[in-house]
């Protein structure tokens, strides 16, 4: 009889352990892991795959009053509703059926995110991208609280970190994929948000409720109170974070096309390059979290910094423009899984649906102001590279303010 190595038996445990029961009686593993992830991927679709086509979108409908302000805010109305219905779903999620709540959200994505293929006024497609974000709500809530309550320790984090890179990665696909839909007209990729009923259909099978801590619903008189004084941190630095994160994804299409990049497939690919790089600092998160996990949340920031500041020195030139927006999303990169994995890691099972929902609210609130915080900047800069420039200077600012602030505490305690 072949014998398991010892190391191998010991990781095999180690997995288990940090493995917990669905309702169903089985452990939760790989495919709920995978799933979970795949669904983690449907709010960022909503916030890249139109990207590319923006600038069409804005000579389309440039005889509509207020388009210059309101289609950018195409892509951050959906985050606006998450940084609104966020905390009240992950409300909902602990108290009521997580996979339920996260089945309507994955059908009312692929109903209200395909409705711009047949709508011919921007502010009926404004107002369907409001319901995309109570779609969105529902679904990243769902999702990344399941991945906390389906796993503990290492493992966890490694989850946490593989959304973070999953979805750059999907990223990287949808800038691509909208620029070449693109090229065949500004509504053709549209279509892609009907994708959301083929994670449904994985879901179906593989997505049980979790156990929990073992309590009946019966037994539980009321949920704890919030963990204020753990989750505020965050959720501060979230909404800051999640300016700086979308500015890039934003608005590079527009500074490619203020300096005479006008293919939409060119525009796809140079957003699709700085998503890989998202994806690069996001797969570094778990090596980096165990050298020194509190210098990455200045560090992520340091890199945006340097990369915003590159474009705007950048000029007319396609290659330091690219090179800086690579730089940048790399930082981004590190920022997304270390925020995310500070806010949620010291949860308890009937705090996490509603810390995940106020950290997701505080990101997404950020989401939202990123393009209005881009035009105020641009409106003091006068132009936009300038104006992401400035970003890039406050950014290194909160960088050294969370310097200072953590460097008295153990990298334990900044991610336990």
């Amino acid at each position: 009889m072949t014998k398991i190595p010892a190391a191998q038996s010991q990781h095999e445990v180690a997995e288990a352990a940090d493995a917990r029961l669905m309702t169903n009686g089985k452990r939760a593993g790989k495919p709920q892991g995978v799933v979970l992830l795949a669904g983690s991927c449907m709010p960022v679709l909503a916030a890249t795959l139109i990207t590319p086509v923006l600038p069409s979108m804005s000579e389309y409908f440039a005889s509509t009053p207020g388009a210059a302000a309101l289609v950018p805010l195409l892509i951050g109305i959906p985050a606006l509703v998450v940084a609104i219905l966020a905390p009240f779903a992950g409300s909902i999620v602990d108290r009521f059926n997580r996979r339920t709540i996260l089945l309507i959200g994955l059908v009312l994505y692929a109903l209200v995110g395909t409705m711009p293929l047949y709508l011919d006024s921007l502010y009926a497609i404004a107002a369907s991208r409001l319901a995309v974000g109570v779609a969105e709500a529902a679904i990243i809530t769902c999702c990344t609280t399941l991945l906390g309550d389906y796993f503990a320790g290492q493992r966890r984090n490694r989850y946490f970190g593989l959304q973070a890179v999953v979805t750059a990665l999907a990223a990287t696909v949808f800038f691509a994929l909208g620029g070449a839909l693109g090229a065949t007209g500004w509504r053709t990729p549209f279509w892609v948000y009907a994708g959301s009923l083929i994670i449904f259909a994985f879901m179906i099978p593989l997505i049980s409720q979790p156990v929990g801590d073992g309590r009946a619903r019966s037994e539980r008189v009321a949920l704890p109170p919030i963990p204020w004084a753990r989750i505020a941190g965050p959720c501060i630095v979230a909404v800051f974070g999640g300016i700086v994160f979308y500015a890039v994804i934003v608005q590079l299409s527009y500074v490619l096309t203020g300096i005479g990049v006008s293919a939409t497939a060119i525009i796809g690919l140079a957003s699709a390059l700085a998503s890989l790089a998202t994806a690069a600092g996001a797969i570094s998160f778990r090596r980096l979290a165990r050298l020194q996990a509190k210098l990455l949340l200045p560090l992520g920031f340091v890199l945006a910094a340097v990369g915003l500041v590159v474009i705007w020195i950048a000029g007319s030139s396609f290659a330091a423009v690219l090179i800086g927006a690579i730089v940048a999303s790399a930082g981004t990169g590190i920022l997304l899984p270390t925020m995310l994995t500070w806010a949620v890691a010291g949860l308890s099972f009937d705090e996490r649906g509603r810390g995940t929902g106020l950290w997701q609210s505080a990101f997404f609130l950020g989401q939202f102001l990123s393009p209005l915080a881009v035009i105020a900047l641009t409106g003091i800069a006068g132009a936009l590279q300038p104006a992401l420039g400035l970003l890039g200077v406050f950014s290194l600012l909160v960088a050294a303010v969370i310097f200072v602030t953590l460097r008295n505490r153990s990298s334990t305690d900044f991610l336990r």
